[in-house]
């Protein structure tokens, strides 16, 4: 069998879920091997770095309030077999120096994402795969652009939804703490910027890296190509989210990985946290565990 889920948010990573299902897996019966997965969202270098390997490197950066924050990247090392061309790319997440844990209030109107461009800039690296999602800014990139105003190495964009630039504040800008009557404000800051499929993806960041140039990419099939995602060989995979629903087939990781298994004719199995899982996040380790059991002994 095989454990294949992304992250619970608010609860474990998709290298703590995957632990755990093995964990219980195991504990039924069952061979069972670990395989996060990642959509390209925040969460998606630990899921990279547990699958190819590759060192952490640290940085402090402007925080979007105010203030700095530490921000983490990840170098890719080179691999024997490298189709993805990844050895020697560093991997950004938006989210290490954009997201909701480096401020203590929420203000869309005034969060930069300068931080995000002196990022970029400390990496150095002669190839750049940027990590899209997480963050607490709708700027368009203006405050990464400050200090970026041109990428250092060719870079792919890794995107979770596909959503185009309006959707940064018409969908996403409320759960940033953005008032309706800010949102006029919010969409007048993306005049100018290309328009597209996932060019409302992190407050229209997506939208900010196609002007300079960037590959946008659909970041589950990119992942699970990355991580070596297989289902053939296994009679069971298991995948799963914190709540599964209409975007799960949208762009995320589950989805991804029930449509290969389907291609595969492998059983596969989706659970969503929220629904399936009664002890919320104090117990999602006990319980994607148990879950783990219970179908191992299922067969």
């Amino acid at each position: 069998m095989l454990a294949a889920p992304t992250s619970l948010k608010g609860a474990l990573s998709a290298v703590d879920a995957a632990e755990a299902l093995v964990e219980g897996l195991r504990r039924g019966g069952a061979e069972a091997d670990a395989l996060p997965v990642a959509d390209g969202g925040d969460g998606t270098a630990a899921v990279l770095q547990r699958a190819l390997g590759g060192e952490w490197q640290m940085v402090r950066v402007t925080a979007p309030l105010g203030g700095t924050v530490e921000a983490r990247w990840l170098i890719i090392p080179n691999q024997p077999s490298d189709t993805l061309s990844l050895g020697g790319t560093a991997v950004v997440e938006s989210a290490q120096p954009l997201g909701f844990h480096t401020v203590d209030r929420l203000d869309p109107v005034h969060a930069s994402s300068r931080g995000l461009g002196e990022l970029i800039l400390a990496t150095h690296a002669s190839r750049l795969l940027v990590c899209l999602g997480g963050t607490v800014t709708v700027d368009g990139g203006a405050g990464m652009r400050e200090v970026l105003r041109e990428l250092p190495a060719p870079t792919r964009v890794l995107i979770d939804v596909l959503s185009p630039l309006r959707d940064a504040v018409l969908v996403f800008a409320e759960q940033k703490g953005a008032l309706p009557e800010q949102f006029d404000n919010l969409l007048e800051r993306l005049r100018g910027l290309p328009d597209g499929p996932g060019a409302g993806a992190a407050g229209a960041l997506g939208a900010a890296f196609q002007a300079l140039g960037a590959e946008l990419v659909p970041g589950a099939p990119f992942v699970l190509d990355a991580v070596g995602f297989d289902p053939s060989g296994y009679d069971l995979v298991v995948t799963g989210e914190g709540a599964v629903d209409e975007t799960t087939f949208n762009g995320k990781a589950p989805g991804e990985v029930v449509r290969r298994c389907r291609e595969a004719g492998v059983r596969c199995e989706l659970f969503s946290a929220r629904d399936d899982f009664a002890g919320g996040p104090s117990r999602a380790r006990e319980d994607l565990a148990a879950y783990g059991e219970g179908l191992a002994r299922a067969g």
